[in-house]
């Protein structure tokens, strides 16, 4: 497996993550119906093949299901995401600290602002950002930023001082997406020349191109801009496939330089 700096976050990611949101609404997902230990026992084979990047949500109620993986394997191995609806600065506060206790840690890698679907967000929910910024300072927290669930938000992402990760949604079809793939891609060509920590969802269309895992998975990485794809697997048999692909393709697709005057400028 191969591993890569995260943008300017100073986290070292496998280019695979294990998403447990597939289908993610209201506590549950298709991973978590696997239930606890079905998806812990998922997540530790993760690991077994070198997968370090685990994305979790408040809103897939994924959270037990990573501590209990947590419980046998090194915790400074493992980079976990995870994500807040909350958009007000005291949800926001008390959203990390209940993370926390959920995932069994001291620290949460990353955490995003969750679904955002329209342009306006770094005015409008400034006190969640203040929050954030807040829980990072404290240690809480190692690195924060949004998940994309709109174009016009994703640009706004780009330019933002603030942001140190984006999830964004990309696959060569358009399906599940912010806009057409033409529209999408210089944006997250933007945000990774800024040193923005950039990783896909939706690459195989939330299941719509499970036909065509290689051809998906070859497109986004060979962007050359996406540090890491994020596929919600639910068998050990998809695991095993998407592990396969990875470890051959990722190498044949480095990601690319980054301009000069934009390397080592970490977000504030």
């Amino acid at each position: 497996m191969q591993y890569v700096e995260l943008g300017d976050t100073g986290l070292r990611v496998s280019r695979l993550s294990i998403g447990t949101g597939t289908h993610g609404f209201g506590g549950r997902s298709d991973q978590t119906s696997l239930g606890i230990e079905g998806l812990a026992d998922l997540l530790r084979k993760g690991y077994e093949h070198g997968i370090n990047f685990w994305d979790a949500a408040d809103g897939y109620g994924s959270h037990p299901h990573l501590a209990q993986a947590l419980r046998s394997l090194p915790r400074d191995d493992i980079v976990i995401a995870t994500k807040t609806m909350s958009r007000s600065g005291r949800e926001v506060r008390d959203d990390v600290d209940r993370s926390l206790r959920e995932l069994g840690t001291d620290v949460i890698d990353i955490v995003l602002m969750h679904y955002l679907t329209r342009p306006g967000w770094t005015r409008d929910y400034r006190s969640a950002m203040d929050a954030l910024t807040r829980a990072k300072e404290a240690g809480k927290v190692r690195a924060v930023g949004v998940s994309c669930h709109d174009l016009e938000a994703m640009r706004e992402a780009s330019q933002s001082e603030w942001l140190d990760v984006a999830l964004v949604r990309i696959n060569f079809a358009g399906t599940n997406m912010d806009a057409a793939p033409e529209r999408v891609v210089p944006v997250i060509r933007r945000l990774y020349e800024a040193g923005k920590g950039v990783y896909a969802m939706k690459v195989l269309g939330c299941g719509r191109l499970a036909g065509r895992v290689r051809d998906s998975i070859q497109y986004v990485l060979g962007l050359g801009t996406v540090h890491a794809v994020t596929i919600g697997t639910t068998s050990d048999s998809q695991l095993l496939q998407n592990v396969r692909i990875v470890d051959e393709l990722a190498p044949q697709h480095p990601l690319l330089p980054r301009p000069e005057a934009a390397r080592g400028n970490r977000a504030e």
